[in-house]
């Protein structure tokens, strides 16, 4: 359908007065109309996110029901001979809770059974739900750690992981064929029932039994928390509280839910500015610990106190790396370790972890960038035992109870961890630097480019194009040997000549390795106009000298890698 056709179907009377006076609105700027309505919302890495407003390319009331109403049709079809059930979360965004009700209007409209948090509640506590009250499917309103104009709109399959093919192409096929004119946002014809401390208490429970043996003092850790105005503020602090961990001390200026996050340019604790806030408190109160979360909670940031007693970030990597490698550790020491155990990971987070699952010899599955291809590969495996996995986005999940990211689960882990660590005098430096000495000494780098609107998906796509026709040929001083191609499904060895397929489902993604060690990573993000590149640098962790030392050596070298970008 041509842009003007949308726009003149959006201005008829199927579309509300609050609908027409926007777009009254709109016409006073083409670019901005045109943005609004030149494609149609679609899944990507991290389910539906888009800006709030009028138009197909936008988070609305129409745009949603025409989406739920597509996924009801499809349900139906999955599952015939029942009434399926749906369970609905939403996050502090602007909307989320009246987008809810709608969307669950909606579903009961068409014949679909939902069970409706009443109150905010985290992503991975919606994955859990799904599973623990056997439903058919979940959703969660959030746009995860995306600036406050955005909303988003999740889609979690029977196994509580994210959806996945055929069944995303599938619900897309399903909501084309909806037109606006017939959507059902009344009468019911399923039920809506509230839901909320029952799945809360049985989500707790599962978290803690999650918690790996490890002679801890929990009480001895103070720990800094900040919520960043989102969900985590309705788990955390009780599960914490709970596993012994009374030494809690929550940011109280962030930690009510808000939509505009108003004390952080970017309600994202990948950014050490989403935790300035809390460091500072920390600082205050000495405290071993910071922990930070996205809105919908399924993002971990973290600050630890070093023996100088200033406050270092973990990055994604790190982290993944810390935490998987306790959890191995501890289940070797107390002769747990399950046979045919697994791990994972991502195409574009740290090899070390392959690395790490070669030294404990458990299998390390990786898989393409998003989490809902780690729960893949949980569902696929039902003989072999999921420990934990990871991805560089600073997302982990402990077991298998929930089949998402999991700052909740994380945070308790990574608390353990310091708790673990402290009775031992060592700090989380201390124990990555031996695992940078066990595993090999890989340093990252995330560098995003924004490219908004129609004109920047196609700068995107041509960046992408680009590196394809002419791949380089030396990055960060050092040859570049393979170049993997996931969309054309092949890795090509640049020394050789050769090319083998790729296992992994096609994906616009590519990956150089060089001759030293080192890679770069570019992909288009799945969430966000942005196109990323991961770089990574490889070099040998010198014992003698210090974390100062060993961390600018490959500081440098990650900046002659990005040199050569000429980003």
């Amino acid at each position: 359908m041509e842009i003007n056709e949308k726009v003149r179907l959006w201005q008829s009377d199927v579309f509300d007065a609050e609908t027409h006076q926007e777009l009254q609105k709109l016409h006073k700027d083409p670019e901005a109309l045109y943005d609004a309505f030149y494609q149609d919302l679609s899944f990507g890495t991290g389910g539906m996110r888009g800006k709030m407003g009028v138009g197909t390319n936008r988070i609305n009331q129409y745009t949603l029901g025409r989406c739920t109403q597509g996924l009801a049709g499809y349900l139906h079809q999955s599952f015939p001979g029942k009434i399926p059930k749906v369970v609905i979360a939403y996050d502090s965004r602007h909307n989320s809770q009246s987008l809810a009700q709608q969307v669950a209007a909606v579903f009961a409209a068409n014949e679909v059974e939902v069970a409706l948090f009443t109150e905010l509640r985290t992503t991975p506590e919606l994955s859990f739900a799904v599973r623990h009250l056997n439903a058919q499917a979940g959703i969660v309103l959030t746009a995860s750690h995306n600036p406050p104009i955005y909303n988003g709109y999740k889609v979690y399959w029977q196994d509580g992981g994210q959806i996945v093919p055929p069944h995303d192409q599938n619900i897309m096929k399903a909501i084309d064929a909806v037109p606006y004119d017939q959507l059902c946002f009344e009468p019911a014809k399923a039920p809506i029932h509230p839901i909320d401390l029952e799945v809360d208490q049985a989500y707790w429970k599962a978290v803690l039994e999650l918690l790996p043996e490890a002679p801890v003092k929990p009480e001895e850790v103070k720990i800094v928390f900040t919520s960043l105005h989102g969900t985590a503020i309705t788990a955390i602090p009780k599960v914490f509280q709970q596993a012994g961990f009374e030494s809690l001390s929550i940011v109280k200026e962030q930690m009510h839910p808000d939509g505009d996050f108003p004390t952080v340019v970017s309600p994202n604790p990948e950014e050490r500015e989403a935790l300035s806030m809390a460091i500072r408190q920390a600082e205050n109160e000495n405290a071993d610990l910071v922990i930070g979360t996205d809105p919908d909670c399924d993002r971990l940031g973290i600050a630890f106190r070093t023996q100088e007693g200033t406050y270092e970030l973990l990055n994604g990597n790190q982290l993944m790396l810390l935490l998987t490698d306790f959890v191995l550790e501890r289940l070797k020491a107390n002769a747990k370790l399950p046979n045919q155990a697994f791990i994972a990971s991502t195409i574009v987070s740290t090899p070390l972890m392959q690395a790490l699952a070669d030294v404990h010899q458990v299998e390390c599955f990786t898989t393409l960038t998003g989490f809902k291809w780690i729960a893949d590969a949980i569902e696929k495996n039902p003989s072999k035992t999921f420990l934990c996995g990871g991805e560089e986005s600073y997302g982990f999940l402990l077991g298998s109870a929930v089949r998402d990211k999991d700052a909740v689960s994380a945070s308790l882990l990574t608390a353990a961890l310091v708790s673990y660590l402290k009775n031992k005098e060592l700090t989380l430096l201390d124990q990555l630097i031996d695992c940078y000495q066990k595993y090999g000494f890989q340093y990252e780098k995330l560098i995003s480019l924004n490219k908004e609107g129609a004109a920047g998906a196609e700068a995107i796509l041509e960046m992408m194009r680009g590196y394809r026709s002419n791949p380089p040929q030396k990055l960060g001083g050092s040859e570049v040997v393979k170049m993997y191609d996931y969309q054309k499904g092949t890795e090509q060895n640049q020394e050789t000549g050769t090319e083998r397929s790729l296992s992994l489902p096609k994906a616009n993604v590519l990956i150089f390795e060089m001759a030293n060690g080192s890679r770069l990573a570019l992909r288009p993000s799945g969430t966000e106009p942005k196109i990323k590149f991961y770089l990574s640098a490889a070099g040998t962790y010198q014992p003698d000298q210090s974390w100062a030392f060993n961390r600018n050596q490959i500081e440098q070298q990650l900046q002659t890698l990005e040199m050569d970008l000429q980003l």
